[in-house]
């Protein structure tokens, strides 16, 4: 069968010296059939539909991809277009190129129906990820896909256009980082910044093309004379020039707000060598001819980045006054750090039983295993945003274990990056032998000691979950809390989902919201509502998601009532921010006992010419089960206003050691510092050592109470801080 299309042609020829006379035939036949599938279609820009796949083929090739990626990509969009099925194709092609085109296939396909545009996003990157756990090549397939759509996306319109230079940017550009594929990466980040920012990418462009003949002389001087002296002690080295990508220094110029000018690395000069000992040998060499600027000098040798990524970077500056960065590697780091993980073809002849790649890659299962203990797909979402980026920092175990970890990220993460039960124990860190609080985010070089506590019952702290940056920690952390909290889990969901409604001005004991509940926890495939509340309680959903669902389908019903049936508001009395259903003019107080404040669970108690006592539900005056009680018709259900505006009182007990010298400095200094109503204050040590303070201070809701005991935790020697009754 004649070849029709020029491209192919092309891409045939390179095959031909790379492949067996089998493997070239399979492609071939991959060929015609695709063109043949596609032969009625065309693209935006006009041209014949199938100048696409060979594209991405042609992409895949300059990866070093094997044959059965480039059949797949050849493939990839023929099982939408045609009658034929994956079982036709697994019979033609084989097994492999079959999973390979449904998992590119499966990425491409819309998700279920009902999906906002951000949940449809999560949805497919999530199913992306499960694809690059299973084969990464599915993967490199699709970043090939995406690249010559970014090449060819002017064609396409505006809107649809921006969305798709960022997503690229925020995702696809990330995961050809986070797999060591630099052309591929810095193509996209380009390509995306041109899309999203034409001016500001212009300028830059204008800016480089300003300067191209001086840098060009400049990069060539710099070549010369540092080959002149590496060639002294490593003959066959090899030394090349290159600018800084755009997308580079586009970030540092509007990210960093830097001028041009600012912007050390925009020229680099690369040394290959033969081995490591080299590598360190001309570094040395090229120290004593130009001045190292301090703090800019890497070895990613010695510790690797998480994509595989070595080399030596040092930024140095000559009696010119520019300064420029070299990088020195040997030849198979400098494989890995043009490819990537498609220079390590796990499925190559000969690199079946590859025990490295599969560290290399078990960063995807942790992710995957990671998103499957949250509800909501959003979630995964923010993750890639914070962990697929390429800044990330590199500490140390105080036995010499080096963690890499997302900038940002704190010491909790640091933790729980080493053992789940290193972090469920963590009761404070040391970094470089200082007591540091749990919100110190980690940087370069330090070394990070946790301290735990012997007591299994402790557990993470609720905050955390606010407070980790690694969707590790967070699945760590929610995976104890619905482990081992359930029952805490479910009255904590219950009060943060009806404070949630109640700020929406909707009532959760009504009629019409029981019955909505009901149908919002089963269509997020809780089995009852309870579990729905779990959930909420240990973090697995976000109720900005949902509520405002709840609040449309509630207008919805409102609407939809038949003529002449009316829906009666519950009546209610307010008093002391409290609201007591279908009673009015009541008098109510907050007992004593337990001090309720807005955001606590509370019950009301019917007292003899009082009116209601308002209870915290889990206060020890409340009995467990109130149908077991002597007055069961006296305690009724109440709630807090949703707009309630008052200020209550509450009583704090911190338990310390004895290790921090200035304790009540430090506490007085939180109080002033929070600017807290202090109405009382007692400090009392304690025989066995230690010490105990009690203070009462003025609150407005839970939610302020739990900034406050997260303020005073951070304290030297608070060792606990407990709310208790008056």
């Amino acid at each position: 069968m004649e070849i029709m299309d020029l491209e192919y042609k092309e891409l045939r020829d390179k095959i031909e010296g790379k492949f067996s006379q089998a493997e070239v035939a399979a492609i071939d036949k991959a060929y015609f059939l695709a063109a043949k599938a596609h032969s009625h279609q065309r693209r935006r820009s006009g041209q014949p539909y199938i100048i696409h796949p060979i594209a991405v083929a042609a992409i895949l090739f300059n990866l070093a991809a094997d044959a059965p990626s480039i059949q797949a990509a050849l493939l990839h969009d023929v099982v939408e277009d045609t009658e034929m099925t994956l079982e036709d194709m697994k019979r033609e092609f084989g097994e492999t190129v079959a999973t390979l085109v449904d998992g590119v296939t499966k990425l491409g396909k819309v998700p279920l129906a009902g999906l906002d545009r951000e949940e449809e996003q999560a949805e497919n990157l999530r199913k992306m990820l499960i694809a690059m756990s299973q084969d990464i090549r599915v993967i490199i397939i699709k970043l090939a896909d995406r690249l010559h759509n970014m090449r060819t996306l002017s064609f396409v319109p505006e809107a649809k256009r921006r969305y798709t230079a960022k997503e690229t940017l925020e995702f696809y550009a990330p995961i050809a980082h986070r797999l060591g594929i630099r052309p591929v990466k810095e193509e996209l980040e380009d390509l995306a910044i041109s899309y999203l920012d034409p001016i500001g990418y212009k300028e830059i462009e204008e800016s480089l093309a300003a300067q191209s003949d001086s840098r060009s002389e400049f990069l060539e001087n710099i070549k010369k004379r540092v080959g002149e002296r590496v060639h002294e002690i490593v003959p066959d080295a090899r030394i090349e020039g290159r600018i800084k990508s755009v997308h580079g220094i586009y970030r540092k110029m509007y990210i960093q707000n830097r001028n041009f000018d600012e912007i050390y690395d925009i020229y680099a000069v690369r040394v290959l060598v033969n081995t490591v000992t080299d590598c360190y040998n001309c570094l040395g060499l090229i120290h004593d001819m130009f001045r190292p600027i301090p703090g800019r000098f890497k070895d990613y040798i010695s510790t690797p980045k998480p994509n595989m990524y070595q080399s030596l970077h040092s930024t140095l500056i000559g009696k010119e006054g520019i300064p420029f960065e070299v990088q020195i590697r040997t030849w198979e780091m400098h494989e890995t750090a043009e490819f990537g993980i498609a220079a390590h073809w796990k499925y190559k002849v000969g690199r079946s039983a590859d025990n490295k790649m599969d560290e290399r890659l078990s960063w995807i299962r942790r992710f995957v295993e990671n998103q499957e203990n949250t509800e909501d797909s959003l979630d995964i979402l923010h993750s890639i945003k914070n962990e697929l980026v390429p800044d990330e920092v590199y500490v140390f175990t105080p036995k010499g274990a080096v963690i890499n970890l997302p900038q940002g990220a704190n010491v909790i993460d640091f933790a729980y990056a080493i053992h789940s039960e290193v972090g469920n124990r963590m009761i404070g860190a040391k970094v470089d032998g200082r007591i540091v609080t749990f919100e110190h985010q980690v940087k370069t070089g330090e070394i990070i000691e946790i301290l735990t506590s012997g007591a299994q019952g402790r557990g993470p702290s609720r905050d955390w979950l606010k407070m980790v940056k690694t969707s590790e920690a967070r699945s760590k952390i929610r995976m104890w809390f619905k482990r081992e909290k359930r029952d805490e889990n479910i009255v904590e969901g219950r009060g943060e989902f009806e404070r949630e409604l109640r700020r929406s001005n909707l009532h959760p004991d009504s009629e019409i919201m029981r019955e909505l509940i009901e149908k919002v926890a089963e269509k997020q495939h809780f089995q009852n509502v309870n579990d729905f509340y779990a959930a909420i309680g240990y973090g697995g959903i976000l109720l900005s998601r949902i509520i405002p669902h709840i609040r449309e389908e509630y207008n919805k019903i409102i609407k939809a009532k038949p003529p002449g049936v009316e829906i009666k508001d519950i009546k209610h009395s307010s008093s002391e921010g409290v609201i007591v259903p279908n009673v009015e003019n009541c008098l109510v107080k907050l007992s004593r006992c337990c001090s309720p404040i807005p955001g606590d669970e509370i019950i009301g108690f019917i007292t003899r010419g009082h009116g209601i006592s308002v209870h915290k539900r889990d206060c020890s005056n409340v009995p467990k089960a109130i149908e077991n009680s002597p007055e069961p018709e006296r305690w009724i259900e109440v709630y807090w206003d949703y707009d309630v505006k008052e200020n209550f009182n509450a009583t704090l007990l911190l338990k310390c050691t004895d290790d921090n010298k200035n304790l009540m400095g430090d506490i007085y200094s939180a109080i002033a510092n929070m600017r807290l109503s202090l109405h009382a204050l007692d400090y009392r040590e304690n025989k066995g050592g230690g010490a105990t303070v009690v203070m009462n201070i003025t609150v407005n809701a839970v939610d302020h109470l739990w900034s406050i005991i997260a303020r005073f935790n951070k304290i030297g020697g608070v060792l606990s801080v407990e709310r208790t009754g008056t």
